[in-house]
């Protein structure tokens, strides 16, 4: 085989294979919450809601904001027993919306890890007094990786600059 060909080949099955194989995972089975998380919900999407970017090179410490986003960013954005997880601009796009991209994963968007940093914020989904919930984001409050979601909240900003929104309820779009 010529090099020229070698190289073709090469490429084309690289192309083909994304970023893994697919395991056939349903993004959009719906899931429902624990009756106790339920009252975490939100029936109406709010109003005025900003993009992940906008908001991350904008927001001050403190404002009041309304965030939508899209639950991702690594192969695993939600915090193990809290109710907290990171969103990714809803401009990018996941592996699974990219037509011959069978990866495994496409919330961590890895087609677009150069993007990440400038794209991604966390929600942290809090009780009145500004904690953390206590309960799993995942199992308890039933959502899942790349679920388009709105909260409204406070922003606050870690050492780093990144952009947090303390939200004391979520609504997901459908």
């Amino acid at each position: 085989m010529s090099s020229s060909r070698f190289l073709v080949l090469l490429f084309t099955t690289a192309f083909c294979a994304g970023c893994g194989t697919s395991t056939a995972t349903n993004v959009d089975e719906p899931q429902k919450p624990s009756a106790d998380a339920a009252k975490y919900y939100l029936a109406e999407e709010p109003a005025g809601a900003k993009s992940v970017i906008e908001l991350k090179s904008s927001a001050k410490d403190g404002e009041e904001v309304t965030l939508v986003g899209r639950i991702g960013g690594s192969a695993t954005p939600f915090v193990a027993g809290r109710a907290s997880f990171t969103v990714v601009d809803t401009t990018f796009v996941p592996c699974n919306e990219r037509p011959g991209d069978t990866c495994e994963v496409p919330w961590d968007y890895c087609c677009d890890t150069d993007r990440l940093p400038s794209g991604t914020a966390t929600v942290k989904i809090v009780d009145a007094a500004g904690s953390t919930l206590a309960k799993d984001a995942k199992q308890d409050l039933a959502l899942k990786e790349l679920q388009t979601i709105v909260v409204k909240g406070k922003a606050k900003r870690d050492e780093a600059g990144n952009l947090i929104v303390l939200a004391p309820t979520v609504f997901v779009k459908k």
